[in-house]
């Protein structure tokens, strides 16, 4: 990891839309799937997809902070998902596609949890996403790894309206 950067973890359902949504923020230097914040050694997708293991997908963001603070990132990662589905996003159900923040430092913990709350009072709806330091991190099976560029007509939870409302952000900076 390249000095200056930081890490956040997200996630928000199905690991393959989220890892492309946030590879396309400029600022955003890397993006990976895996598995966070579960009970097990080197979980793999099926044994993630059982919901035994207590795993979320999760996509492991590392971003420069001179370029785009984790407040911006945060916003942009609320309108990818929808914050107010518990365990659940688009078709894909169980705790494995639930929605969450995880971070390293307290500093980000902090910025996360003010995101959540003013997303909660901006929308007077309960948010589900739950924010939690990051306990553990498995980078997840290589052929999960930029799926939706290997399989452009692939699934994703993530509709192309909102792909396209990031592009057209992206482009007026």
């Amino acid at each position: 990891m390249k000095t200056g950067t930081q890490v956040i973890h997200l996630a928000g359902g199905c690991f393959w839309g989220l890892e492309k949504y946030m590879a396309m923020i400029p600022g955003v230097l890397e993006v990976e799937s895996g598995y966070a914040n579960g009970k097990t050694d080197f979980p793999t997708y099926e044994e993630v997809c059982s919901g035994q293991t207590g795993y979320a997908e999760t996509v492991r963001v590392v971003y420069d902070p001179s370029t785009i603070e984790l407040g911006r990132i945060l916003e942009l990662y609320f309108d990818a998902i929808d914050p107010h589905a518990l365990n659940r996003q688009g078709f894909d159900v169980g705790t494995q596609y639930r929605t969450g923040i995880y971070y390293d430092s307290e500093a980000d913990g902090e910025v996360s949890r003010h995101a959540v709350a003013a997303l909660a009072e901006r929308s007077r709806k309960p948010v589900a996403v739950e924010v939690l330091p990051i306990r553990n991190y498995y980078r997840a099976e290589e052929y999960h790894q930029k799926y939706l560029n290997k399989h452009p007509g692939g699934y994703c939870h993530i509709g192309r309206e909102t792909f396209n409302k990031l592009k057209k952000a992206v482009e007026q900076r």
